[in-house]
């Protein structure tokens, strides 16, 4: 049997990695944007209850199409929700102008999509069907500043005994003193909670309405109510 080394086999690792990341990233990938409207549930085939969430998603309008050529990337900017001309700058006007559309209060660049689209065409929730997965993009609910037990789950330093006083929900200890005399970066401790962009992965389209530009996926997506939410499949 002929053996192999271990050179080898890093690199034989090394490439099929690289391959499987290059067919990743060279997918092809759609998208719209929405709001979120709320959460209800619905009933499938067997009577069990699912929990879903209810988004409002396009018409989005093309405001722009990147091309390598011009700016370096392949490249859609999808335009969401109206906005009024004084409250628009005079470049942004001029961008809407070009594409034909109204001033838009969101804009999002995809990567690329499955057909090609030209300068002011519009993007419906049509472009998803029922039983598609797709991944959702918010922005959390902010929570201020909160304690480590509410930002990271601590238990606390511990009950009301042996001596314990007035310390429930203190976070502890964070270092020795005379070695290394200092805190280490990435220590776990109260701060700022929330207000991040989020990314839920495969989510599956329960129900598409194509006449109210609604979207029913399943499970929970980051945010408040009426907050900007991304779906890319």
């Amino acid at each position: 049997m002929q053996s192999v080394s271990r050179n080898e086999v890093v690199r034989f690792h090394n490439s099929f990695i690289y391959n499987q990341l290059l067919t990743f990233y060279s997918n092809k990938m759609s998208g719209i944007i929405g709001k979120k409207i709320g959460m209800t549930s619905l009933y499938n085939a067997d009577g069990s209850a699912l929990a879903c969430t209810l988004i409002q998603a396009g018409p989005c309008v093309v405001t722009q199409v990147k091309t390598v050529e011009k700016e370096g990337y392949d490249a859609i900017q999808l335009g969401y929700g109206e906005k009024k001309e004084k409250h628009t700058t005079q470049p942004l006007l001029g961008h809407f102008k070009k594409a034909g559309t109204t001033p838009k209060k969101k804009l999002v660049e995809f990567k690329s999509f499955d057909t090609a689209l030209n300068l002011g065409e519009t993007v419906t929730v049509e472009l998803f069907t029922e039983g598609d997965f797709v991944d959702a993009v918010g922005t959390s609910k902010g929570k201020g500043f909160q304690g480590v037990v509410k930002r990271h789950g601590f238990a606390g330093v511990g009950g009301q005994t042996h001596g314990q006083h007035n310390r429930g929900r203190h976070p502890g200890s964070i270092g020795a003193c005379s070695f290394p005399s200092r805190v280490f970066k990435g220590v776990r401790m109260a701060g700022r909670t929330g207000g991040n962009r989020v990314t839920v992965q495969n989510l599956q389209i329960l129900k598409v309405y194509a006449d109210k530009n609604l979207i029913v996926v399943s499970g929970s997506i980051p945010g408040a109510k009426n907050s900007y939410v991304i779906l890319e499949k």
